[in-house]
């Protein structure tokens, strides 16, 4: 993960790392570690340092010694802004359920979100709030009933990519997300009647029973590892017939992985385990790809259910 310069409270320290962040981004990991190492005779405390030779330590087999590194890196933020969580999941030394924070998470989007929009739409082809809106359609012409809604819960609702989707559809459209650069930008769209900063249960909780028409969460359950909560929560907010659409990456196995590309892939079996459990019809259940990676589609599921 990168992140915005901070320094160690050391020149020559904040000099050396800058040369270590280099190397490790020309994969010299060897010389990034030894720079690393020097960072930190300076400046001990200094939490990239440690993360950086975790994660350089790794790169070259060194599995202790990047563990050390990552851990001590976590014991001095344990928010985890750095997101050493994911390297030690990747090394087997934390369960893959236990490898995002909602403090990454923020860090990650805050940082992502001046250009958000044109890298998503333009350099990964991103398309999951169309997707969605057209699944709806599609969904209510079965029902025979128009596709039309009350209030609207977008979860992880970014910069307002999914409300751009909806619009004309819904009455009323609340958002909720963790990063207030995002919302930020999600409130210029004017879509939104409501915008709050947290994470999507807690949102959710906060939530009367039986409030909303739709629910919808386009990619932000490859930020989460289970589900249960979101689904169960978001049955209980749904008026009788309200939809449940959102989009994940597909793993082909049971339950959920951590991917290499840090994020959480889920299985067709877990997502209808799950809307059974939680007394969801499923509507539709679509294989699609949301978006590229390097050029290549990545492979997901589509889905909309029905309390």
């Amino acid at each position: 993960m990168t992140t915005s310069f901070r320094s160690s409270g050391d020149v020559l320290a904040d000099r050396r790392y800058e040369y270590a962040s280099a190397a490790f981004d020309e994969r010299e990991f060897e010389a990034a570690a030894d720079l690393a190492r020097q960072v930190l005779e300076l400046a001990p405390r200094f939490a990239p340092a440690h993360a950086l030779l975790g994660r350089a330590a790794a790169k070259l087999g060194l599995q202790d010694e990047a563990a050390q590194a990552l851990r001590r890196a976590l014991e001095l933020e344990p928010e985890d802004v750095l997101g050493v969580r994911l390297d030690l999941a990747r090394l087997g030394a934390l369960p893959p359920d236990e490898a995002m924070t909602d403090g990454y998470v923020r860090a990650l989007f805050d940082e992502y979100a001046p250009k958000f929009d044109r890298h998503l739409t333009k350099s990964l082809a991103y398309c999951g709030p169309e997707l969605i809106a057209d699944a709806l359609r599609r969904a209510c012409s079965r029902q025979i009933r128009d596709c039309r809604f009350g209030l609207t819960l977008d979860l992880g609702c970014g910069t307002g990519l999914m409300g751009q989707a909806l619009d004309g559809l819904c009455e009323a459209l609340a958002g909720v997300d963790l990063s207030p650069r995002m919302l930020e930008k999600a409130s210029k769209t004017k879509l939104y009647h409501e915008l709050h900063e947290g994470e999507l249960v807690s949102f959710l909780k906060g939530r009367a029973d039986a409030q909303a028409d739709l629910v919808v969460a386009a990619d932000v359950f490859v930020y989460m590892a289970a589900l249960d909560d979101a689904f169960r929560e978001a049955h209980r907010v749904l008026k009788r017939g309200g939809l449940f659409a959102f989009t994940v990456q597909a793993h082909q196995g049971e339950g959920f992985v951590l991917g290499a590309d840090a994020r959480y892939a889920h299985s067709e079996s877990y997502l209808r385990r799950l809307a059974e459990e939680n007394g969801f019809a499923t509507l539709i259940l679509d294989r699609v790809s949301t978006r590229e990676d390097r050029g290549v589609p990545v492979p997901g599921f589509l889905v909309v259910l029905q309390r």
